[in-house]
């Protein structure tokens, strides 16, 4: 269904079940955002639907991974939900149901990936391209099929009105990589930003049945990948089992959120036996290093956020930062009068530095007045006389008497 009649779809399909098995005695619908719980509620009133619960899709998610695989190593769980509409990525605590992080595009669906097989056909030269909206929607059903088939078979031909629909398992997955690629990057980024290290990933949607889903996602994150037997019902399944009788005869205000019980014996029969129960182990690859370097992504993130909040919140980083850096360089001292002599002598102007000339473009000298007066001319200069520093007096080391030994005649004879 498109995603703005979601909601009615919904209320008319909980209606004619109600109408045609009264019997039922609890109904719980999930919904993805606030936007949509309201507007789930909405059309539920219209038709005067009260006994009924709201839960999170990821809260459905990971009751549904409890009752069909061994979750008990699982912590913090991703849940990947690749629908016809868009890619939705919720990172999860797998024992409280609590959201860490939700995200969703609609640049990578199902539909998405249906265009692009349905351009390469007609690329190809074995479809012509439909003339009208419904040939489109033709062309477009057909090309989901033979995606569909491709997760059982290595080569589809499906015949149409405007040619053959042919596909291999190879060309798909070429044609594929890119969009799969970046929405496995996604998710990878996703779990980064809840600060939050998962130990599984949940494949769930129907776009979970193209097989190479889950070996990107296990090779880009580095942990199991759990694929469920029929991923595109994953959600109502995960909802039926939260399913609940009302307390009020009313829409409740936030959705009940039921405790995981992962020792419970009585699973529904429509739970399959082969998915029920699967442990983790025989789905993990040989990821540890990923994994390592996942978690030490993770706690780098948290260390800039750390530095980040402290820096803003100071407010005076960067000053701190430039003061810094510039005490480390030599400062240009603006060469204000003329450089004195440091010798004694004919009086010659000496060569200005580098660092002079620069400080003199950018601060030309002031104009001396003739009333200021003068500094005092250094002593004469005498062969103990040395300049240490321009500006100040000389120094005058004094002069020792010379030293007579017994036996030797005086100096200078």
């Amino acid at each position: 269904m498109p995603e703005q009649h979601a909601e009615e779809a919904a209320a008319d399909a909980i209606a004619a079940a109600l109408a045609a098995a009264p019997e039922i005695g609890a109904t719980t619908i999930t919904f993805r955002s606030d936007q949509q719980a309201r507007a789930i509620r909405a059309s539920m009133a219209r038709r005067q639907l009260t006994n009924y619960q709201l839960v999170p899709e990821a809260v459905a998610a990971v009751h549904f991974a409890h009752a069909t695989a061994d979750m008990r190593e699982v912590s913090t769980l991703a849940v990947y939900d690749l629908g016809s509409s868009g890619l939705t990525v919720s990172v999860v605590n797998a024992h409280t149901s609590d959201v860490y992080q939700c995200e969703r595009i609609s640049d990578i669906s199902g539909d998405y990936l249906d265009s692009l097989i349905r351009e390469q056909q007609i690329a190809s030269g074995r479809i012509a391209h439909p003339a009208d909206p419904a040939g489109l929607a033709a062309l477009d059903a057909l090309c989901r099929a033979a995606k569909e088939q491709l997760s059982n078979s290595n080569a589809v031909a499906l015949p149409s009105e405007q040619g053959l629909v042919l596909l291999t398992q190879e060309n798909f997955e070429a044609l594929m990589m890119l969009a799969i690629e970046s929405s496995a990057r996604m998710t990878r980024d996703a779990i980064i930003r809840s600060q939050h290290p998962v130990q599984a990933v949940l494949v769930i949607g129907g776009g979970a049945r193209i097989p190479l889903i889950a070996r990107v996602l296990e090779r880009t994150i580095g942990v199991p990948v759990v694929v469920p037997a029929e991923p595109e019902t994953a959600l109502a399944k995960g909802a039926a089992l939260l399913a609940r009788p009302a307390q009020v005869k009313q829409a409740p205000v936030a959705p009940a959120i039921i405790p995981v019980d992962d020792e419970t014996d009585s699973t529904p029969a429509w739970l399959t036996a082969p998915a029920r129960r699967r442990p983790l182990s025989a789905l993990a690859g040989r990821s540890g290093q990923n994994r390592r370097e996942l978690n030490a992504a993770v706690l780098t993130v948290s260390s800039l956020v750390v530095v980040a909040a402290i820096g803003l919140g100071l407010g005076y980083g960067p000053e701190v930062l430039e003061r810094g850096n510039s005490s480390d360089e030599p400062q240009a001292v603006p060469a204000t009068t003329e450089p004195r002599p440091t010798q004694a002598g004919p009086t010659t102007s000496a060569a200005p530095t580098s660092d002079a000339v620069h400080a003199t473009v950018a601060a030309p000298p002031a104009r001396q007045l003739d009333d200021e007066p003068t500094a005092p001319a250094p002593p004469s200069a005498g062969p103990n006389t040395f300049t240490v520093v321009p500006g100040l007096p000389p120094v005058v080391l004094p002069t020792l008497p010379p030293v007579v030994l017994p036996g030797f005649p005086p100096p200078g004879q």
